[in-house]
């Protein structure tokens, strides 16, 4: 980018809605960057008036974990924000030519208020593509009234609701790289559809209603077992969709040290089918459903052990159980995870939610309970 930058020109096309005009075009992120910077800057010090979230009693201010997440982000190789950054500018620093469809805005500092997007643009001091652009859409108020402002930001944030995580789950069917989030949701279905199952009917896939038999959410099954996979998921998904047509890319093998960790990790690299995995899980479950059939089978409203209470507690259980056999990256059968569970004393009854309440505590609890009575 040259220093001597005096002003970004850019089309733009002219929307007129209740509220007034509006500017939407495209712009370089490093030039959004530019002009936006002072406002994300207080936004992240939090050291000066912040006109729009103090007339209506917001205060807000830059996460550091979210922009490091979108610095992450910005980086892969199909990274894509299709909603438009919002974007309040005097007429001081802003002319639309209207004969040629042209916004031009002096390229200086301070001049453009973030009213969506600051997570987005300070995402971008991560970017370390130099030598391709990456261009964002933006809209534009020029001269808007603090009031419509408030109105503007108060609406988008009010709004705006999350995505379901099991439906992001559910959207890696269509993947065509492989990644650890394509691996869990194959096991989920996998598991849930398959008859004999520990799991089946038991998973809430997206477009099943069920709820008479299904007790576990596809997130929650899914971001279990990817924990004993993966430390990156989304660098991994990377690595597989850069590497897609090299049929002898491998991700780096996880080192012994770090194999209890990810103890499943070595398994998903090699055996690309994500049988073996679906098979320790399988094995592992079952021993759990022969130990406690009526708490593991019955979907009642006081038992916890099918639930994501119990669930959880199971899966760090299963860590370890699986490396109690000291035979990592290989299928540990049914009958040897039976053994884990020999001297557990828990009864069918005991799972409730006096002795375990609903989350973290209740969780932590029974795993603390299984990792004492099994002596591993």
């Amino acid at each position: 980018m040259s220093t001597d930058k005096q002003y970004i020109n850019f089309k733009c096309l002219e929307a007129i809605q209740p509220i007034g005009m509006m500017y939407v075009g495209v712009m370089d992120s490093e030039d959004l960057e530019k002009i936006t910077f002072a406002d994300v800057r207080r936004l992240r010090d939090g050291s000066d008036n912040r006109e729009v979230e103090d007339y209506i009693g917001i205060q807000r201010k830059l996460d550091g974990r979210r922009e490091r997440e979108v610095g992450k982000y910005v980086n892969l190789v199909d990274a894509t924000f299709p909603n438009s950054i919002i974007l309040s500018i005097s007429s001081e620093h802003a002319k639309f030519d209207k004969t040629s469809g042209t916004m031009s805005i002096d390229f200086d500092e301070n001049i453009a208020k973030v009213l969506d997007g600051q997570h987005r643009i300070a995402g971008f001091k991560f970017y370390n593509n130099t030598s391709e652009t990456f261009q964002l859409i933006v809209t534009i108020y020029i001269d808007m009234e603090l009031e419509d402002q408030a109105i503007v930001f108060a609406t988008i944030n009010k709004e705006q609701k999350s995505v379901s995580n099991s439906l992001v789950a559910d959207l890696f069917a269509f993947a065509e790289s492989r990644s650890p989030q394509k691996t869990g949701h194959n096991i989920a279905r996998a598991l849930n559809d398959k008859n004999g199952s520990p799991f089946y009917n038991k998973i809430k896939i997206l477009g099943n209603a069920d709820s008479a038999t299904e007790t576990i959410t596809q997130d929650t099954f899914v971001k279990n077992l990817l924990l004993y996979i993966t430390r990156d998921k989304q660098l991994d998904r990377d690595f597989y969709k850069k590497n897609k047509d090299n049929v002898n890319a491998k991700l780096a093998y996880t080192e012994e040290k770090d194999l209890k960790k990810l103890f499943l990790r070595n398994i998903f690299i090699d055996d690309t089918t994500d049988i073996k995995i679906a098979q320790i899980i399988w094995n592992y479950f079952y021993a759990v459903q022969k130990k406690w059939p009526i708490s593991w089978n019955n979907n009642v409203n006081n038992n916890i052990l099918n639930k994501s209470t119990g669930f959880i507690a199971l899966m760090k259980f299963f860590k370890d159980a699986y490396l109690s056999f000291d035979k990592i990256g290989e299928v540990i059968s049914k009958d040897e995870f039976e053994e884990c569970f020999k001297n557990v004393n828990l009864q069918e009854g005991d799972f409730n939610t006096q002795n375990y309440l609903p989350g973290t505590k209740g969780q932590s609890q029974l795993y603390k309970d299984l990792k004492e009575q099994s002596g591993l």
